[in-house]
């Protein structure tokens, strides 16, 4: 109670910092609007059901909105009457859950003070919480545990690092652990590591990851034909996916190198967060560098170098229209440790990475052994290996090939879930 109590003060404190962080005006950057009230709690009531109580999913920003679309959709195929209420933190995240339209209810999530959450709980009534990955909040956990609503954690991860640091702080994860009713784990080392930190193994469960399960619409795949259309369909296309600070610098040199083998060449720039669409636009052009931005009028010819995918929630689109995919976040040290390799992959792409991936080092493993994914320890290596590859078709269609192979290997993490969630729910009733 004391430690509870102590990160509460701490809470309070550091909360004027990051409700300005996240309120902050950014050029691109969806704005809250009169909906920030959400964040304290005061969430207007969902509309009327048959009496069934909605399952609250939370999926903090873009990248965890996108993973619990899978799931979702299985929950609406079993029971197409379940109200599903979708929690973000932030703004891009809740724009990434406005598209998928009246499939479910958008709310804010409340920040992390037991009144907030008893407020939204109030409003709400779910009958379980489903967390995307490990976002863990110490009051919001306690409080909905207190009120009888299950919690889950899908995708739920524990690299031997985060373990490490969990351990020195024992007392901490002593106090989440008990209100955690379930973790559904990516791998069997992951389970092992969260029964390390004192997690009962019968609250433990490996369904593997719920991303595998990525379906690729038709409709998408035929939109990326035509994006490519637009590109050029008979010049080499590359894209440097969700690019941090630090490595758009690095992304054009590679450019540089792989444009003295490949003239034609143009590359789909991707920064991973909105705020920074002009500013990497301003890079390119002071590197002399003819440079369009998807949002333009402008259109595409032989003499564009860069275009620039100043959109979100797009990735996969752009990546359907490029032959190999960069996969950014990994070209900084250890700030970031990659992003997610199995868009590109379920897109039949081949795959380069820098040498920083510690996030995904399971599917980034698996992919390597399979001849889809080369890891390059620097940026002029992926230059190296993108001249290489541009020139070899069929050595990306091998690697593509590969690549699809190893998501289809790894295919039922939802089956698996939505089975786990179906008995919670079960025993709870």
């Amino acid at each position: 109670m004391f430690i509870r109590a102590l990160y509460t003060l701490l809470l309070a404190t550091a909360s004027p910092l990051l409700l300005f962080g996240l309120y902050r005006r950014r050029p691109n950057k969806p704005a809250f609007g009169p909906r920030w009230k959400e964040h304290f709690g005061f969430t207007s009531p969902l509309p009327t059901t048959n009496g069934t109580r909605p399952i609250w999913i939370h999926a903090v920003s873009v990248g965890e909105s996108i993973a619990a679309i899978p799931v979702i959709k299985a929950i609406k195929a079993q029971n197409p009457e379940q109200t599903i209420v979708v929690t973000t933190t932030t703004s891009t995240g809740a724009e990434q859950i406005g598209k998928l339209g009246n499939l479910v209810e958008h709310r804010y999530m409340p920040i992390d003070f037991a009144w907030c959450v008893r407020r939204f709980l109030q409003a709400v009534r779910p009958s379980a919480l489903l967390i995307m990955e490990t976002e863990l909040w110490p009051n919001t956990l306690a409080t909905v545990h207190h009120t009888g609503v299950p919690v889950i954690v899908m995708n739920a991860r524990l690299s031997a690092r985060s373990a490490k640091r969990y351990a020195k702080f024992q007392p901490v994860f002593n106090m989440i652990a008990p209100n955690l009713s379930h973790l559904l784990c990516l791998h069997q080392d992951d389970a092992e590591r969260f029964a390390g930190l004192g997690i009962p193994t019968s609250r433990l469960s490996v369904t593997g990851s719920v991303k595998f399960d990525i379906q690729i619409e038709p409709a998408l795949l035929e939109q990326s034909q035509q994006l490519r259309q637009q590109l050029g369909e008979s010049r080499p296309v590359w894209i440097a996916a969700s690019t941090h600070k630090g490595e758009d610098e690095q992304i054009l040199k590679a450019f540089k190198a792989v444009k003295q083998y490949h003239p034609k060449c143009l590359l789909i720039l991707v920064p991973r967060h909105p705020e920074r669409f002009d500013s990497v636009a301003e890079l390119c052009l002071s590197q002399q560098l003819n440079c369009v931005r998807r949002t333009s009028v402008q259109n595409v010819d032989d003499t564009t170098d860069v275009y620039l995918a100043d959109t979100m929630g797009e990735m996969l689109l752009l990546m359907g229209a490029a032959d190999v995919t960069v996969m950014c976040g990994s070209l900084i040290g250890d700030k970031v440790g990659g992003h997610n390799m199995l868009e590109p992959a379920a897109l039949a792409k081949p795959v380069l990475t820098g040498p920083s991936y510690y996030n995904f080092t399971d599917i980034t493993q698996q992919l390597e052994a399979a001849g889809a994914l080369e890891v390059c320890d620097s940026a002029k290596q992926i230059g190296e290996r993108l001249t290489a590859l541009l020139s070899d078709p069929e050595q990306c269609q091998h690697m593509g090939k590969a690549a699809i192979e190893v998501v289809r290997q790894n295919q039922g993490a939802v089956t698996k879930t939505l089975a786990v969630i179906g008995k919670q729910l079960s025993d709870n009733s």
